[in-house]
């Protein structure tokens, strides 16, 4: 449908995982496709699929709490392909820990991959986004930002911070043309997602295949978050801003 024609898209953590399914829908979609990630030969891989199947993409490694490596990432991003009129801010990961044995060292770890990462990116894609007419924002947040789980203290803090960044970038920045959304998966079947499930049922959290079942349905699937993403970014969007868009099938709101 090209329903992201002529737009450039900025994608953090699009190597892999819903990021990944991300990258090569935009790309499907129409757009130009930057990926940054700390994990070049995944981001390499992914731009290879993207460019066997008729797409436009690029690779530009950096860690994304690293504000030199970020601003470089994006000024090279943009040199190829111009300023971004689409960020998708995926790059994220999880700490999954009891709360008493949990250190300030994986405080400030998570934090700063989770929430500094946002500031970084989007502070450095922004000028660029407004002098190009606007754009869409999207922040990848999680049903641990609205529900608590076990073990997650700093991961469900980490996404409440996702929650409020995009409502506050979509107030401040409604007048020059750009919108920012967050989307909330549930659990989905990507390594970190699977990842989660193992290291959540070691600790005694009960996350079996039928707890999820119950809880909402089955497992989802990358590509369908990357379908709802892709609806945050385009145009068919262009009165949602400021909301909390969640791929969960359910989880909550029972």
């Amino acid at each position: 449908m090209d329903r992201l024609k002529n737009k450039v898209a900025i994608i953090s953590g699009g190597a892999t995982g819903m990021g990944g399914a991300s990258s090569r829908l935009f790309a499907a979609e129409g757009a130009n496709v930057a990926i940054i990630d700390r994990n070049l030969a995944a981001a390499e891989q992914t731009v290879a699929q993207i460019r066997s199947a008729g797409g436009i993409a690029s690779a530009f490694e950096a860690d994304v709490s690293n504000e030199a490596q970020v601003i470089a990432a994006v000024k090279a991003a943009e040199a190829t392909f111009g300023p971004a009129n689409v960020l998708f801010n995926h790059a994220g990961t999880i700490t999954i820990k009891p709360f008493l044995e949990t250190t300030l060292e994986d405080w400030e770890r998570l934090h700063a991959i989770n929430v500094r990462s946002m500031f970084l990116v989007t502070r450095a894609v922004l000028p660029g986004m407004i002098s190009a007419g606007g754009g869409s924002i999207i922040c990848t947040s999680s049903i641990s930002a609205v529900a608590g789980t076990p073990m997650e203290v700093l991961y469900g803090t980490t996404k409440g911070a996702c929650h409020m960044f995009a409502r506050a970038i979509a107030v401040e920045f409604r007048d020059r043309n750009v919108r920012c959304n967050a989307i909330c998966p549930g659990f989905i079947r990507t390594p970190h997602g699977l990842r989660e499930v193992a290291e959540l049922q070691k600790l005694g959290v009960d996350v079996s295949e039928a707890a999820l079942a119950a809880q909402q349905g089955r497992i989802g699937e990358p590509e369908e978050v990357a379908a709802a993403a892709l609806f945050l970014a385009s145009d068919e969007a262009s009165f949602v801003n400021g909301t909390h868009l969640f791929v969960d099938n359910g989880f909550t709101a029972a």
